[in-house]
C-alpha cells in the first residue's frame, strides 16, 4: 500500500483594523503583516474585504484618484512580499465597470482575481451603488490545495460556494468586512457551518475588526471542518494575526481542533463595541482626546464609562455643569464617578450663562408663559461650552443621549445633542442599565445610586422623564418593534400594548425625523440605527391613523 502523503500548511488570518482612504498606510500595514507572517513560516496570509482602501470607502470609489494610488501601493505590496501567498481585497476598474476583488498574490504577481458575486444592497450596504456582479468561480492553489475565493456576502447565499465546489474547490476562503450587531456572530456561524456540511469541506472565515464611522466591524474570524464544527476562533474586538493549521492528503482538507476563543455574551459584545467605535472615530479623526458633560445621570455616567476604556482617563475631560436645578445628589455622583475613574471633574455652573440669555430675551418673551424653551436654553448653555473646550483643546465633544430619547425627541438640538459623536445613540434605556450593572460588574466605576435613582434632565424643579414618557420598560418595547422591525399599531396592540401609548409613541418618533438628521453619528448595535440603516424623510405626511 502506498502511503499518503499528507501535508501540513499554515495560514494566518489578518485580522486587523484599517483607515478608510489611507491607501499607502494600509499597504504598508499589508506588507509588515505579510513579513510577519512569513516569519511564521505560514505559507498563506488572508486578509480582509477590501483591505487595501478600507471598507466602506463609499463615494470615495468615484474618484479616479483612488485608483492610481491602489495601482501604485498594489504593485508596491507585489513588490514587497516574498515567499508568501496572500489573499487580498481591493476594487478594480475594468471594462464591464467597478468590481469588488479578492486577489492571490503568489511569486511576485497576481494570479487569480474573484470578484464579488452577491453585493449587499440593504440597511448599512449599498454595494450596487459603485460595484458590478462578478459571475465566475475563482480557485487558486495554494500550497498545493485548489482553494475556492468567496468574498462576505457571497457566504449568505448558495451559488457562489457550490460554483467553486463543483469547479472543485477543496477548501473555500471568504474574506469579509461584516459589521457587528446583536445576535451576528451566532448568525455568521450558523450560515458558514451549514455551508461547510453540506460542501462537506472547510471554510476560512476572515473578518475585519475596527471602527468606521457609524460601523464596528467585530473581527471573530474563524474556521469550520467539513463537518460544520467551529474548530478555530479568533477573539473579537481584537486586532492581530491568528495562525490556522490545515492538513492536505491530496485528496481532502481537514482542520484539526485549536484554539477558540468563546463568543461574547449579549451585554459584553455591545460594551465592547462602544469602545471599538469610540476608540476609532476619536483617533482616526486625529483628536486629541475627548470632552463629556457630566450630568450625575446614568447616560453620561456610562459614556464616561467608556470613553474612558476606550481612551485612557488621561484623555477623557469631565465637565459638571450645574444649573439651579441640578441636585447636590447629581454634582456628588459625578464626582464620585470621576476619582472612580481617575479623572478630575471640573465644575463649571451655568446660572450666570443662563441669567444672562434670559435677560436678552426678556424683551421678546413679555407675557409668555415659561416651559420647554427655558430648560432647552439650558442645554445650550452647556453645548456652548463643550463645543469651547473641543475647539480649544482637540477634544472630541462625546454626546450621552440614548436612542429612547433620540426616537422621541427627548433631547435638546444645539444642547445635549451639540458634539462630534453620539456614543449611545443606538442603546436603549433599558440597554444603558443592563450594560451599566455589566460595567460595574467589571469593576465598580457608576456609583449604585446613579443606577437605582428615578431617571430626570433636572431642567426643571422636581424634573422626572417619566413626568413626559412611558416609563422605560414599556417605551422602549414599543421603539424596538416600530423602529427595529418596522411593525405597525395594529400588530403591537395585538400584542398587548396600550392604544393610546403606541399611538402618541409612534406620533413622536415621526414628527423627530428633523431632530434625528442633525445629530451626530454613533455606533450601530442592532439591525436598524438610526443614521444610515433607517432613512426616512424628514419632510412627510405619513402618519399613523391617517388615512
Amino acid at each position: 500500500m502506498i502511503a499518503v502523503k499528507r501535508v501540513v500548511v499554515k495560514l494566518i488570518i489578518a485580522q486587523l483594523d484599517f483607515l478608510v482612504g489611507d491607501i499607502e498606510g494600509n499597504s504598508k500595514k499589508i506588507i509588515s503583516a505579510c513579513k510577519k507572517a512569513r516569519d511564521q513560516q505560514a505559507q498563506l496570509i488572508v486578509f480582509p474585504e477590501l483591505a487595501l482602501t478600507g471598507y466602506p470607502p463609499e463615494d470615495l470609489l468615484l474618484r479616479p484618484e483612488l485608483y492610481q494610488r491602489c495601482d501604485v501601493t498594489l504593485q508596491n505590496i507585489i513588490d514587497a512580499v516574498k515567499d508568501i501567498d496572500v489573499v487580498l481585497g481591493y476594487p478594480k476598474q475594468t471594462e464591464k465597470g467597478l468590481l469588488n476583488i479578492a486577489g492571490v498574490i503568489q511569486s511576485g504577481s497576481i494570479t487569480h482575481e474573484y470578484a464579488k458575486q452577491t453585493l449587499p444592497n440593504y440597511k448599512v450596504f449599498d454595494e450596487k451603488r459603485y460595484f458590478v456582479e462578478g459571475e465566475q468561480a475563482c480557485i487558486a492553489i495554494i500550497a498545493g490545495i485548489p482553494m475556492g475565493i468567496t468574498i462576505c456576502e457571497d457566504i449568505w447565499v448558495d451559488q457562489p460556494v457550490t460554483q467553486a465546489v463543483k469547479a472543485g474547490a477543496k477548501c473555500i476562503i471568504n474574506i469579509n468586512a461584516s459589521p457587528f450587531h446583536i445576535h451576528k456572530s451566532q448568525q455568521r456561524q450558523q450560515v458558514v457551518e451549514d455551508h461547510a456540511r453540506l460542501s462537506d469541506i472547510p471554510v476560512v472565515y476572515a473578518n475585519l475588526v475596527g471602527g468606521q464611522d457609524e460601523l464596528v466591524f467585530d473581527g471573530e474570524s474563524f474556521v469550520v471542518d467539513e463537518k460544520g464544527n467551529v474548530v478555530r476562533r479568533a477573539p473579537a474586538f481584537e486586532e492581530d494575526l491568528f495562525g490556522v493549521t490545515l492538513e492536505w492528503d491530496q485528496q481532502r482538507v481537514t482542520v484539526p481542533a485549536q484554539e477558540c476563543a468563546d463568543l461574547l455574551d449579549e451585554n459584553e459584545s455591545i460594551y465592547r463595541a462602544l469602545v471599538t467605535g469610540v476608540r476609532d472615530y476619536v483617533h482616526k479623526n486625529g483628536f486629541k482626546g475627548a470632552v463629556i458633560g457630566l450630568s450625575g445621570g446614568i447616560d453620561s455616567a456610562l459614556t464616561l464609562a467608556i470613553a474612558v476604556d476606550a481612551l485612557g482617563a488621561e484623555h477623557v475631560e469631565a465637565i459638571s455643569m450645574p444649573s439651579r436645578y441640578t441636585s447636590a445628589m447629581s454634582i456628588d455622583d459625578a464626582k464620585q464617578e470621576c476619582r472612580n475613574l481617575g479623572i478630575e471633574c471640573e465644575l463649571v455652573s451655568i446660572e450666570s450663562a443662563f441669567n444672562a440669555f434670559l435677560e436678552l430675551l426678556d424683551p421678546l418673551f413679555k407675557g409668555l408663559p415659561v416651559d420647554a424653551t427655558e430648560e432647552n436654553i439650558q442645554a445650550r448653555c452647556r453645548g456652548i461650552l463643550l463645543m469651547a473646550i473641543s475647539n480649544k483643546k482637540r477634544k472630541m465633544v462625546l454626546t450621552t443621549g440614548n436612542k429612547s430619547e433620540m426616537a422621541v425627541g427627548y433631547a435638546t438640538l444645539y444642547g445635549d445633542m451639540a458634539g462630534g459623536f453620539a456614543v449611545l445613540k443606538d442603546v436603549l434605556k433599558t440597554r444603558v442599565y443592563a450594560l451599566s450593572n455589566w460595567r460595574n460588574a467589571q469593576s465598580n466605576v457608576i456609583p449604585q445610586r446613579v443606577i437605582d435613582r428615578p431617571p430626570s434632565a433636572e431642567l426643571a424643579s422636581d424634573q422626572k422623564d417619566s413626568d413626559s414618557l412611558p416609563d422605560y420598560a414599556i417605551l422602549d418595547p414599543i421603539l424596538q418593534r416600530y423602529i427595529e422591525r418596522d411593525q405597525g399599531a395594529a400588530e403591537m396592540i395585538a400584542a398587548g400594548f396600550d392604544e393610546q401609548i403606541v399611538s402618541r409613541i409612534m406620533h413622536m418618533v415621526d414628527i423627530t425625523e428633523y431632530k434625528r438628521r442633525q445629530a451626530p453619528p454613533g455606533v450601530r448595535v442592532t439591525e436598524r440605527a438610526f443614521g444610515r440603516d433607517r432613512r426616512y424623510p424628514v419632510t412627510s405626511g405619513f402618519r399613523y391613523g391617517r388615512q
